[in-house]
C-alpha cells in the first residue's frame, strides 16, 4: 500500500507528528521497532500533564488514541533502508515487506554510548542520568556527583546544585582554571581530579564510587552527559546532511523540520542538540505539520 507519509519511529516525536497527519485525515503508516531511547526509565518527568508518568504508559495512551483514526496503519518492526525522491521513497523492513509513500518523517532516535566505568551502564535511567530537568527533582539533596564526559561538563555540575550537594568528577577531561574554579566555589561545588573507576552499591541504587587512588567517595547519584550517534542509517541513506552537536551528530534542519533531502523531514533526539520528551514532541507536531503543508502548497 501507498502512503502520503510514512513516520518511521514511535516514540514522543514520531507519534506528535502521526497525530497532526491523523487529523489532517491523511493516510499515514507508523513503523516501530519498540526500543525507545527512554526505555531504561520508570518515569517521564517535565512534560505538561505526564509528570511522573511513564514513558511506556504514555506511549501506550498515545497509541490507544491515534487508533481511533481511520487513516493510521502501524507496523511493529524495524526499517532497514529508505531510498527514493519526492513523492516516490520506499522504506523497506528488516521482515521483508516494502513500503511506499510521498513523504518520509525521521524519529528514530539516538544511542547512547557511557563512560567505561563498572557499574555504570546497568544503572543508566535508574541512579545514573543525564537531565537535571528531567530526573534532579528525585534526587533532591542528596549526594550527587557529575562525571565529565564532555568538556562542557562543568555547566552540568554549576547546575546541579539547586537540587543537592554536587561533586564535580573532572575525570582528566575538564581542565579547571581559576575562572571556573570561582564559579564552582562560589555554587558551593566540591572538585574532585581523581578518577572515577567504579560505581558502588547494592542493585540499582549507589553507596558511592571508588576512585583511581583506592578512595571511596560516597554518592547517591550520578549525571553524565553519554556520548550520542543515530540509531538508524535511514537519514544517511536519503542523503540528509548532518551537523555536529554537543554530544554527536543529528540531522540537519530547515524551516518545517525538513532535512536537506527534499520530502524527508525529522524530529526528536535525532535530529536536535537538545533531548528532552517535550521538545522532542513539539518537534515533532512541527514534523507533522510541514509534512502535510508540503502535500498541498
Amino acid at each position: 500500500m501507498s502512503y502520503d507519509v510514512i513516520i518511521i519511529g514511535g516514540g514522543f516525536a514520531g507519534m506528535s507528528a502521526a497525530l497532526q497527519l491523523a487529523r489532517a485525515r491523511r493516510p499515514i503508516l507508523v513503523v516501530d521497532a519498540g526500543l525507545p531511547r527512554n526505555r531504561f526509565a520508570a518515569a517521564s518527568h517535565g512534560f505538561l500533564g505526564q509528570d511522573g508518568a511513564a514513558p511506556a504508559a504514555i506511549m501506550r495512551e498515545a497509541l490507544r488514541q491515534l487508533s481511533a483514526y481511520p487513516t493510521v496503519d502501524f507496523v511493529h518492526g524495524k526499517a532497514v533502508s529508505a531510498a527514493g525522491e519526492l513523492d516516490r521513497f520506499e522504506v523497506a523492513l528488516e521482515n521483508g515487506e516494502v513500503h511506499a509513500a510521498r513523504r518520509l518523517v525521521l524519529t528514530t532516535g539516538v544511542a547512547d554510548t557511557l563512560p567505561d566505568i563498572p557499574g555504570l551502564a546497568e544503572r543508566w535511567g535508574q541512579s545514573v542520568m543525564h537531565c537535571p530537568y528531567c530526573h534532579g527533582y528525585e534526587v533532591r539533596d542528596r549526594r550527587i556527583g557529575v562525571l565529565a564526559n564532555h568538556p562542557m561538563a562543568s555547566h552540568q555540575a554549576l547546575m546541579l546544585p539547586d537540587w543537592g550537594p554536587t561533586t564535580f568528577f573532572t575525570q582528566g577531561m575538564v581542565p579547571v582554571d581559576a575562572e571556573l574554579a570561582a564559579k564552582l566555589e562560589a555554587r558551593g561545588v566540591t572538585v574532585e581530579t581523581m578518577a572515577i573507576v567504579e560505581v558502588l552499591g547494592e542493585g540499582l541504587a549507589i553507596s558511592g564510587v571508588r576512585l583511581a587512588d583506592g578512595g571511596i567517595a560516597p554518592l547517591e547519584a550520578i549525571f553524565t552527559v553519554p556520548k550520542t550517534a543515530p540509531v538508524s542509517p535511514l537519514a544517511a541513506q536519503l542523503g540528509c546532511a548532518f551537523e555536529d552537536g554537543m554530544t554527536g551528530p543529528h540531522v540537519k534542519l530547515e524551516a518545517g523540520q525538513l532535512t536537506t533531502t527534499p520530502g524527508v523531514y525529522s524530529a526528536g533526539d535525532a535530529a536536535s542538540p537538545m533531548h528532552n520528551a517535550t521538545l522532542a514532541s513539539a518537534a515533532g507536531v512541527m514534523a507533522g505539520i510541514g509534512a502535510h503543508q508540503s502535500l498541498i502548497f
